[in-house]
């Protein structure tokens, strides 16, 4: 196809939306190399995040432009490279025991100074509860007791949060509830600066994968983890939290979830930002505790994490003449399109944030919904 060719059949393409080539909207995009429009039609959504990367072109506002689309559906017309995506997946288990270290080196590894200046006091990296909160730290402390909540964290209970971060929650549910909190992680520089962080709290901080999980706890919280398990390991992680949950304690699983069911991921969000990853479908969840838990409670509150990820831009943003000489001009542009791309997806409803209450034998007369 000739380049002229090429971006005729983008514009035709971009007619269902008002998206403009060298419009003057802030959702329009700046089109500085015309081999643009081939590359996109060649690669899909790998080939237009690395044009963004490469400075092919610009947009004002990329949540608002990635909104646009994904609500007029133009992403699958840009899927031909899933494929590739969905083949290594159906033949692989990307997520294996002998991975599992790989998303905390080439993403939680990143930087501890990148995550320090983005994300609020606490440095939890996942959705933030808005219902009262007026910023990101009340947000973020707001999650934190809802979840509290949700499980009926009771002083001295022992808790265990699978995924822990930099452990936000461990230390919250240990300073607040005076919990005896364990929060595992796959990231060296996260399990590094928890160990700094806790100080004199009762919390353990291990670099350890959840498959080697072998103990009791009274509750078990996983906070934007599953993402990284794989819809070949689903079930295992669920047979793991019911061997290691009290037959009276309750299971809080927060996750991003997808409307549809599938096995890969965005192939530029795999290549740059979570590799071996994928977003759970409510069927594939619902499958993997079938049989182990009783399912008590399910909220999505999504719209929620569109200003999550907007206020970790805008923190990112204000904070980067701090943080440039560590990185890049290139990385810069990949994390503000990461940042941004995400936000427009949730805004679209294209994807979900589900925190979902298990436990395993059903609370006796009933579980009380908590908002």
């Amino acid at each position: 196809m000739s380049d002229q060719s090429s971006k005729e059949r983008v514009l035709e393409i971009l007619r269902k939306t008002d998206i403009e080539i060298n419009g003057d909207n802030p959702w329009d995009i700046q089109v500085h190399n015309d081999n643009l429009y081939k590359r996109v039609l060649a690669q899909g959504s790998l080939g237009l995040g690395e044009a963004y990367m490469d400075g092919w072109w610009d947009c004002e506002r990329l949540d608002q432009f990635f909104h646009k689309v994904l609500k007029s559906g133009l992403e699958k017309m840009l899927s031909l490279p899933l494929i590739l995506e969905v083949i290594k997946a159906k033949i692989f288990n990307l997520q294996k025991k002998s991975r599992a270290f790989q998303i905390g080196e080439r993403h939680y590894d990143v930087g501890n100074d990148l995550y320090q200046v983005m994300l609020d006091r606490r440095m939890n990296y996942s959705c933030g509860y808005w219902e009262r909160a007026s910023d990101l730290d009340e947000a973020q402390e707001a999650k934190l007791d809802l979840i509290c909540r949700k499980i009926g964290l009771k002083t001295g209970q022992r808790i265990l949060d699978i995924g822990c971060g930099w452990g936000g929650f461990v230390f919250y549910a240990s300073e607040k509830h005076h919990a005896e909190a364990v929060g595992i992680t796959v990231s060296r520089e996260q399990a590094k600066l928890a160990e700094i962080l806790k100080s004199d709290l009762n919390v353990e901080i291990r670099l350890q994968d959840y498959r080697d999980l072998d103990e009791s706890f009274d509750h078990v919280v996983s906070v934007g983890m599953i993402e990284h398990v794989g819809y070949k390991n689903y079930r295992r992680f669920m047979e793991i939290v019911h061997h290691c949950l009290d037959d009276n304690g309750l299971f809080l699983l927060q996750t991003i979830g997808s409307n549809t069911s599938g096995i890969s991921t965005d192939p530029w969000i795999a290549k740059y930002i979570f590799p071996n990853s994928m977003l759970p479908s409510c069927a594939q969840v619902s499958r993997a505790a079938e049989g182990l838990f009783v399912m008590e409670d399910w909220h999505n509150f999504s719209a929620d994490y569109d200003k999550t990820l907007m206020a970790w831009y805008e923190n990112f943003e204000k904070n980067w003449v701090k943080i440039k000489w560590n990185y890049n001009d290139r990385f810069y542009r990949m994390w503000k399109y990461y940042l941004l791309s995400c936000a427009g997806a949730f805004r679209a409803r294209k994807i979900q944030l589900w925190q979902i209450v298990f436990s395993k034998k059903g609370v006796s007369g009933g579980y009380r919904s908590i908002r």
